[in-house]
């Protein structure tokens, strides 16, 4: 089976000086009717400025019924994590158990450092606070929650009060990034993989890796899930697409496309060509995507991307029944 989830336009309605929220909260309603399994938001504070995530989340959490919401991805250490875990835990209520979250440490540049700063937490510490963080949430949702934590950076009482969330456990936890040590710590501690790597080839020999470590680690297989964060732009000319899909690029990163393609999953052609592009993704293993519509306006694009997502799942579901 495979999800297909799209992600909330927060950036881009933040680079237009668009701050109408609940233009947001219609397009999470409009991939809902659509037929989108999941609808995902963004994260970051002063290095690509735009809404706050679990705070969008709650909103259109409580506008549907069905759909998945998500962060993708939340940079976990940021936040004070007794805070963010009454916040995510309150979320998770509202969304009736419909809640993911996508986890990143924050990448390595300029812009990412000055955003820690900005909050207070030592950059050099992201990845550490990131994975203590991850303890102390996994902690406050076990059945068995205890009332103090104890670690490294952080040491609190009182905790057993604290609400409960949706599900036993809480809402699962997926890590964004790529290569060995993500690899590493996504089949030990994880319970999905969200990376955007620009090549389908290279993203089944590291999801096929997870596997090896969960299994190491005594996890099944099953227990971690395979997803990918992918911007998407289709247009009937496949030269239009890229150009408009550079000129996004150009407009969100400062980048050129070219320059951008060599780091994260980009794909821009026809709907049939997109849709032959993911399937490679899913052939290789990812069984959930995040596709992020490569225009500042994403609505005009969002039925044909639609449409692109139920021909991946047709597809996906003829390989499946061809295997069994």
């Amino acid at each position: 089976m495979t999800d297909i989830g799209v992600l909330l336009p927060t950036r881009e309605a933040a680079i237009g000086g668009d701050w109408d929220v609940s233009r947001l909260i219609d397009f999470a309603r409009r991939a809902e009717g659509l037929g989108f399994d999941s609808v995902w938001a963004g994260d970051s504070l002063t290095a690509r400025p735009r809404v706050e995530p679990l705070t969008l989340l709650s909103a259109v959490a409580a506008a549907t019924t069905t759909v998945g919401v998500g962060t993708a991805a939340l940079t976990g250490a940021l936040r004070q994590p007794l805070l963010a875990a009454h916040a995510i835990t309150t979320l998770d209520l509202v969304s009736e158990g419909r809640l993911t979250l996508g986890l990143g440490a924050g990448f390595p540049y300029p812009q990412t450092a000055a955003e820690f700063t900005a909050a207070g937490v030592p950059f050099t510490e992201r990845l550490g606070r990131l994975l203590e963080t991850v303890r102390l949430w996994r902690s406050l949702w076990s059945a068995d929650r205890p009332d103090s934590f104890d670690g490294r950076y952080w040491r609190f009482e009182g905790l057993a009060g604290l609400p409960a969330a949706a599900r036993p456990g809480g809402p699962p936890l997926w890590l964004a990034g790529a290569g060995p040590k993500a690899v590493d710590r996504v089949g030990r501690l994880f319970d999905g993989w969200l990376p955007y790597l620009p090549d389908p080839v290279e993203y089944g020999r590291q999801r096929a890796e997870i596997d090896v470590v969960a299994a190491g680690a005594g996890r099944e297989p099953a227990a971690v899930t395979p997803a990918l964060y992918v911007t998407v732009l289709p247009q009937d000319d496949p030269e239009r697409a890229r150009a408009e899909l550079d000129a996004y690029v150009r407009a969100y990163y400062g980048s050129s496309l070219d320059d951008m393609a060599t780091l994260q999953a980009f794909i821009a052609g026809t709907p049939d060509q997109c849709a032959e592009r993911l399937a490679a993704y899913a052939d290789a293993g990812a069984r959930h995507f995040v596709i992020r519509v490569g225009a500042l306006d994403a609505s005009p694009h969002l039925e044909t991307v639609a449409r692109i997502a139920e021909a991946v799942r047709a597809e996906t579901r003829v390989v499946a029944g061809s295997v069994r």
